[in-house]
């Protein structure tokens, strides 16, 4: 669309209406975030204006000094925010404020989970932060002219929510002598609170205080102080209104020394950095001096949020500054993937001002600074696990399976990372992930040399393996993976301290551990139980590799282990649900010879009832694991007809 100076009216996207309603009466609840959406706005427009001056400074317009105002019209009922940033074009606006959620709309409708806490964490993230002003007003007018543009290509966008033609607004080229925006709010008669001045500024100083740059309204003055002999009433109206004042701290808080920072201040920070509403896990403040300088303000967050940390495509990283000039956020290059939770912001004294995201790709100042930055996180997570670890465990909670991607991207920290680890187990015998490998092997048996492990699609089936029977027997710990990431996390981390990580569910030699039973069994193997095993091997040639004598069952009558090297049974679960080609995987199905079931079959002299149970123990041993069965149906009819035989 080519710039023009006739009105139009124009309709939003087919959505953009019934996004407004939901924007108006149910996303957000506390209505005063409307002015915390705008300033962060106007914020936005001057860090973008002030990037663009550092290879054009004449896009300053000779007014070089950036500035957010805020005036509280009472007579008309309007609260106007004035900001001298980068501005809009004509197309700009109709791209901007005509496509609402321009990162897709149906995609943040269908993000909404009906729990306002979270649903008001996604605003950021869909960029509709602008309409929230719709919860306070029934008509936002916004004039604007992009830095750079001549002051006859000024724009001029309104919408009335309550109008008739629902769904659509205006649009028209104006005469605009300054640049940047200003966006006039029409307040609804239920919203009248927001024309009080102290009102609007206990909700910047709540929410915006360390903004880095001035927020000014007009300064009040008190005429009952001011004296009628040395001003008359004309002057002091005069002065009213060309007097301002900055309502907000206007510092950068990562600049001060962290003695002069209260809790508070930090925390209040975090909230303007993130719009997450609640308090951060903790943060980590540092200035760094010598080769290089910069500073680093990191939040830990309380919890995970309600975008997707399993999508790596999602925006993620630090904001970047160089000597306090704001150059990008999300700036990904300085932390791994695997902390992309970490919230924060980085200050470098050393990067060129001018530096882009394809320069930071090939720095070796930032791989530097990731570098540190990473082992001073990772050092910190090793603090609160040793010198508090219920907050430890607090965190491990929400993170944990975030971390663990760090065993297969980061094997300079491997150490580090390695001893942050939690996991169930059968020493405690619930859910909770709260034993470290330190814990595992400062319990191992004296004779002990291996770190005893399981996998399953979640505790109760990891817990109820039959496959744990002999270890539990003989006391011997073992740790309860049950986390879909385990899988690859153990395909990564083969040993610690010395002592190799061992799945109780695959092949593996136990003997020394049902030493006492090892040579009977294989005895009766071979002599008395040879025949029947040979007959069910016969019966199951197809489904399983080899039918053999359990060690490891103590009161199950089978179970299943696989090969080495083979899939788990998770493993091909997650596999099918993905649509990936599966390996043909025959398992070995063991049986426990002591069991009454196992020795009744040894005299059975009908091979179809023995052709039933054989097919039984085997689909009740893939049950137990948490697999699933080809023919479930087929199972209960089996079920079934043995026990009316019984």
């Amino acid at each position: 669309m080519t710039a023009t100076t006739e009105k139009q009216t124009l309709g939003f996207k087919t959505e953009s209406p019934k996004l407004l309603d939901l924007m108006i009466s149910k996303i957000y609840k506390n209505k005063e975030i409307f002015l915390r959406e705008l300033i962060s706005n106007a914020h936005d427009a001057i860090e973008k204006l002030r990037f663009k001056a550092l290879s054009n400074p004449n896009i300053y317009e000779e007014d070089a000094e950036p500035k957010i105002t805020i005036v509280i019209d009472k007579d008309n009922q309007t609260i106007t925010l004035t900001d001298n940033g980068i501005g809009m074009t004509f197309d700009e606006v109709i791209s901007n404020l005509g496509t609402i959620a321009k990162s897709g709309t149906k995609e943040f409708l269908d993000s909404l989970t009906g729990d306002t806490n979270k649903d008001t964490q996604l605003i950021g993230q869909f960029g509709v932060g602008f309409y929230a002003a719709f919860m306070v007003a029934d008509k936002v007018i916004v004039k604007t002219r992009a830095a750079g543009e001549s002051s006859e290509k000024g724009v001029h966008w309104e919408y009335s929510h309550d109008s008739e033609a629902n769904g659509t607004y205006t649009i028209e080229n104006i005469s605009k002598s300054e640049r940047g925006t200003e966006i006039i709010l029409h307040l609804k008669k239920e919203e009248t609170e927001f024309l009080d001045d102290w009102r609007l500024r206990n909700i910047i100083t709540k929410y915006s205080d360390h903004i880095t740059l001035p927020i000014s309204m007009k300064k009040n003055v008190n005429l009952n102080e001011t004296s009628s002999d040395t001003i008359e009433k004309k002057d002091i109206e005069k002065e009213t209104e060309t007097t301002w004042e900055t309502v907000n701290n206007a510092t950068a808080l990562w600049t001060q020394s962290k003695d002069q920072i209260s809790d508070e201040q930090y925390k209040k920070f975090y909230g303007h950095l993130t719009h997450d509403l609640k308090d951060p896990f903790t943060w980590i403040h540092n200035k760094i001096e010598g080769k290089q300088e910069y500073t680093t303000l990191l939040y830990i967050p309380l919890q995970v949020g309600p975008f997707d940390f399993w999508n790596h495509e999602k925006p993620r990283g630090l904001k970047l500054y160089v000597k306090r000039v704001f150059i990008m956020d999300d700036a990904e290059q300085f932390l791994p993937r695997y902390l992309r939770f970490i919230k924060g912001i980085i200050d470098s004294n050393d990067l060129p001002l001018n530096i882009s995201r394809e320069v930071l790709q090939n720095n070796k100042q930032i791989d530097n600074i990731r570098s540190a930055i990473t082992k001073r996180i990772l050092e910190t997570f090793i603090y609160l696990s040793k010198e508090q670890t219920e907050k430890y465990l607090q965190f491990w909670k929400e993170f944990g399976n975030i971390l663990k991607e760090g065993l297969a991207e980061d094997f300079v920290n491997r150490d580090s990372l390695v001893k942050l680890l939690r996991f169930s187990s059968t020493y405690l015998n619930h859910n909770a992930q709260t034993i470290s490998l330190e814990d595992y092997v400062s319990r191992m048996k004296p004779e002990q040399d291996k770190i005893y492990y399981i996998t399953a699609e979640n505790f109760s089936a990891a817990n109820n393996s039959p496959n744990l029977e002999i270890f539990r027997d003989k006391g011997i710990e073992v740790l309860l993976l049950h986390d879909r990431i385990d899988e690859w996390l153990v395909a990564h981390l083969t040993e610690f301290d010395g002592k190799s990580l061992q799945s109780v569910a695959k092949d593996s030699d136990i003997s020394g551990i049902a030493e006492e039973k090892s040579k009977e069994l294989l005895k009766q193997n071979k002599d008395e139980f040879g025949p029947l095993l040979k007959q069910i091997q016969d019966i199951l040639k197809d489904k399983v590799k080899e039918v053999r004598i359990s060690l490891r069952l103590t009161s199950s009558p089978a179970c299943i282990v696989n090969e080495q090297n083979a899939l788990s049974s998770q493993i091909q679960r997650i596999l099918q649900a993905t649509g990936q080609p599966v390996p043909t995987n025959k398992p070995i199905l063991e049986l426990n010879t002591q069991h009454k079931l196992i020795q009744d079959l040894k005299d059975e002299q009908d091979d179809s009832r023995l052709a039933e149970w054989s097919h039984l123990f085997l689909e009740q041993s893939i049950l137990a694991e948490g697999g699933q069965l080809e023919d479930p149906a087929g199972f209960v009819k089996r079920v079934t007809n043995l026990l009316l035989v019984r």
